[in-house]
């Protein structure tokens, strides 16, 4: 895909850049912030008119906490916080997420190359990692050579390389990433981390894609996208003139003494690595078709479905596992489900009956955590052998939306409980489940984590959900699934998957339909709680 000549580098534009750069070389020292805005509107008129269907990227921090993790296109939203379901039946990862790198000088369109892919490709599943947000934490006398343009950003050194490796290596197997947001103002990393999940597709993207023996071992795909050098230093006099508050003087100091260089020593170097070559960059659509085509084809080669078929015979005539905790079947829970299993029950009458349930469901979950004994006195002086919690927090978390009807039973008995929530749906065309929402308390690893959701048919979302806790380091022993009603085959999935985890219920059913409701069951808990009508099957 490369051009048969060499693109032609005294172009107009290129003539017009020499212009406003002299023009501005022989202006005052120190330029105004009104200077800097009327300089970014000449610039607009040096670039090439390119035709883009999203916004253009702010990069202010590397990663901006305001903006939701979404990209949307013409067609559909793609998320880029990443999670599709990329383990199987047995809770574990079938295959590897397929990695693409992009590689170029600053400014050279890079990321519109990789969003334009990600239109593209048409998956609702991917992760965008750049570089920039790798950047090391710097000493004082760094930052003042930063301040005053003269620390080399574009160098290796400037980067943590060890940090992206073991980084990109974790998403690659489907695990959660804590990523740092570099603020690129005041040059240095914000508290705050951004979260992020593996995906069908990874795409990494920086001008030191390419640069470490490690990371290049990770990389399935290498696209250089090339651009004009003159086009790369107009878009970069735009960008940090516009978005880093930087005057045109400064910008043209750090370019010549250390971008530039850099770019001819380290960047353009690796240009020999990569597998594909972009000339013009987002413009090129022949060369982004080409590489969404191999993509597709790698793609296929992986797929992923869930199997919902071999989820269902996978075990049948076992029984039921002992990591399973039945609520006894006393006549007064047996009265509550036949409420809330007839068809007739009114709404008032189900929310009450439910809610009797889940109170006792939830003491009963509370008697099967650790205790230690403990000695107190009594006001008689006298000492009592009691027990006490033997852990260090109990944390809620409501599978949504039906699992957050159990939340007030569970904070009934938990004084001052932390609660997080799980959104899980299930994709209608591949049957997979999806995760779309995450929030969880800080520093669950620790903790004893009662997972809430009212009926498991199949244990998919119940999988997913687990899979996630994992995935924050919370201990396998230590997660309890909780649910009103469950099927066997949920019960002996989650049981197959995740053989330490605390399966607790009210009641088990033999049967699940085809369509996956639990027979004889409850019917739609969602539905019937909230007043709600059911979508059709």
């Amino acid at each position: 895909m490369r051009p048969a000549a060499p693109l032609q580098r005294r172009t107009m534009a290129a003539t017009e850049l020499g212009r406003a750069v002299n023009d501005a070389q022989s202006e005052e020292t120190v330029a105004t912030r009104s200077d800097s805005g009327s300089s970014e509107e000449a610039l607009d008129r040096l670039l090439p008119p390119v035709t883009n269907t999203f916004s253009p990227r702010k990069r202010t921090t590397s990663q901006c906490k305001s903006e939701p993790p979404l990209l949307r296109t013409s067609k559909r939203t793609i998320y880029t916080a990443g999670r599709p379901p990329w383990y199987n039946e047995h809770g574990t990862q079938c295959k590897e997420a397929f990695v693409i790198g992009l590689c170029g000088g600053s400014a050279s369109g890079k990321t519109t190359v990789a969003r334009k892919i990600i239109e593209a490709l048409d998956v609702p599943w991917v992760v965008l990692l750049s570089v920039d947000s790798f950047y090391k934490v710097l000493t004082e006398e760094q930052q003042e050579r930063a301040a005053n343009n003269e620390y080399n950003f574009d160098h290796p050194d400037a980067f943590d390389f060890d940090l992206i490796v073991s980084t990109l290596r974790k998403l690659k197997q489907g695990k959660s990433i804590k990523i740092p947001v570099y603020d690129f103002k005041s040059h240095c990393r914000k508290k705050e981390w951004q979260t992020l999940y593996g995906a069908s597709v990874i795409i990494f993207e920086g001008i030191m894609a390419f640069a470490d023996k490690e990371l290049l071992k990770l990389l399935d795909m290498k696209i250089f996208v090339d651009t004009d050098s003159d086009i790369r230093l107009v878009r970069r006099l735009r960008r940090d003139i516009s978005e880093r508050g930087r005057d045109i003087e400064g910008v043209i100091k750090q370019y010549n003494k250390f971008v530039k260089p850099s770019f001819e020593q380290y960047i353009e170097p690796t240009m020999r690595l990569a597998d594909i070559v972009v000339p013009r960059g987002g413009g090129n659509m022949v060369a982004i078709d080409l590489i969404v085509q191999h993509v597709h084809s790698q793609l296929e080669e992986r797929k992923l479905r869930w199997d919902m078929a071999t989820l269902a015979s996978a075990h049948q005539a076992q029984p039921l596992p002992k990591t399973l905790s039945v609520l006894k079947s006393t006549p007064q829970v047996q009265g509550m489900h036949t409420f809330i299993r007839n068809k007739d029950t009114s709404r008032d009458e189900f929310i009450f009956y439910s809610k009797r349930l889940m109170r006792l469901l939830i003491e009963h979950t509370l008697s099967l955590l650790p205790f230690r004994t403990c000695m107190v006195q009594t006001l008689q002086g006298e000492n009592y052998e009691g027990r006490r919690f033997d852990g260090t927090r109990i944390t809620g978390v409501s599978i949504l939306r039906a699992g957050e009807t159990m939340e007030p039973a569970l904070r009934a008995v938990c004084k001052d409980v932390t609660v997080g929530k799980i959104l899980i749906q299930t994709n209608h065309v591949t049957g997979e489940p999806e995760l779309h929402y995450l929030r969880l308390p800080k520093d669950i690893s620790d903790d004893h984590v009662i997972l809430m959701d009212c009926t498991v048919s199949t244990g998919a979302a119940a999988l997913m959900a687990i899979r996630v806790l994992l995935d924050h380091d919370v201990q396998e022993d230590k997660i309890f699934l909780i649910s009103l009603l469950m099927a066997e085959m949920g019960v002996h999935s989650v049981a197959y998957a995740f053989p330490q985890v605390k399966i607790i219920t009210t009641a088990v059913d033999k049967k699940v339909n085809d369509l996956f409701h639990i027979i004889p069951g409850i019917g739609n808990f969602g539905d019937r709680y909230f007043g709600t009508d059911a979508p059709a099957d």
